[in-house]
């Protein structure tokens, strides 16, 4: 879920943080901020066995994204603001700043 919305004053930023509870040993997060590259922005795992990142995203527009649980279970954020239908016909998360 989108824990954190900071809104940068000297740059037309957003840093989100992300933070999922899910049954995985591995989570990363892939959307248009980076190419929907499933393995590039792994989640780091707490110690309560949570998974959280922080993310510079653009603002002034939506950003979809998904979660990518152990490489092979995609799944979506159950606090998006928003989803968006795919043409695969599955539905991506989306934040909007």
């Amino acid at each position: 879920m989108i824990t954190k919305r900071q809104f940068l004053k000297t740059k037309p930023v957003c840093k989100v943080t992300f933070r999922l509870i899910a049954p995985a040993e591995h989570v990363c997060i892939a959307g248009d901020f980076n190419s929907w590259s499933a393995g590039s922005t792994p989640m780091k795992k707490g110690k309560d066995g949570s998974f959280t990142i922080t993310i510079d995203l653009e603002t002034g527009r939506e950003h979809q994204f998904r979660y990518l649980l152990d490489g092979k279970t995609w799944i979506n954020d159950e606090a998006a603001d928003r989803y968006e239908r795919t043409p695969l016909g599955n539905e991506n998360s989306v934040v909007s700043l």
